[in-house]
This record gives C-alpha cells, sequence and structure tokens, in this order.
C-alpha cells in the first residue's frame, strides 16, 4: 500500500533501542492502528501485546519467531506475524523501512 487516506499521525515518535528503532502510529477511522518506522542495523528482541503483521517494504534482515530455530531472511519486501504475547528476535543488516499492523486477538 502506497498511502493511507482519512487517517490521524501521532506526532510523537515511539523510539527504542537507543534511536536504533523508530516508528509514528497510524490511527484509522475504526479504530485500528499501525505503525510506520525505521530500523537501523543491529540486534533486536521485540514482544508483543496483540499479533503483529510486519511488512517489510525495504530491507535487509533475518527473523526468529517463536517456536522456530531457523531464521528466515527478507531482502528487499517480505512479511511475517508474530503471535500475540510473544517475542521475537531480528537481525537488521540493512535500514529497514517497515509497517507494523495490530490484530485484535
Amino acid at each position: 500500500m502506497a498511502a493511507f487516506e482519512n487517517v490521524t499521525v501521532e506526532t510523537k515518535a515511539n523510539v527504542y533501542f537507543d534511536g536504533k528503532v523508530t516508528s509514528r502510529t497510524v490511527r484509522f477511522a475504526d479504530g485500528t492502528h499501525k505503525t510506520l518506522g525505521i530500523m537501523m542495523p543491529g540486534e533486536y528482541e521485540f514482544g508483543t501485546d496483540t499479533v503483529e503483521v510486519m511488512e517489510i517494504q525495504a530491507g535487509d534482515l533475518d527473523v526468529l519467531l517463536p517456536g522456530s530455530s531457523e531464521w528466515t531472511t527478507i531482502r528487499g519486501t517480505g512479511q511475517f506475524t508474530v503471535p500475540a504475547h510473544a517475542k521475537f528476535q531480528l537481525k537488521v543488516r540493512s535500514v529497514t523501512d517497515y509497517i507494523c499492523s495490530y490484530l485484535a486477538e
């Protein structure tokens, strides 16, 4: 998706890992929200409260999903889903542009 229409963007940034991961929250009229962000190269672990769908718009990274022992590589674009109340790991090799959608449990 190239653009979102009829949304509210929260101007305060979400900043993680000393500024190496940042995002902005976009709220939709139906009450749902997404974050649009950038990850700098590094290794990160995130936890989820709800189901999250990560859409990689551009980048080069590996992801280790909960319950998996094998890393999945994404180069360019890709997508993965993380269950609620879980942790996942990322090894980001280049600046990565992403959209994270938060789904109801």
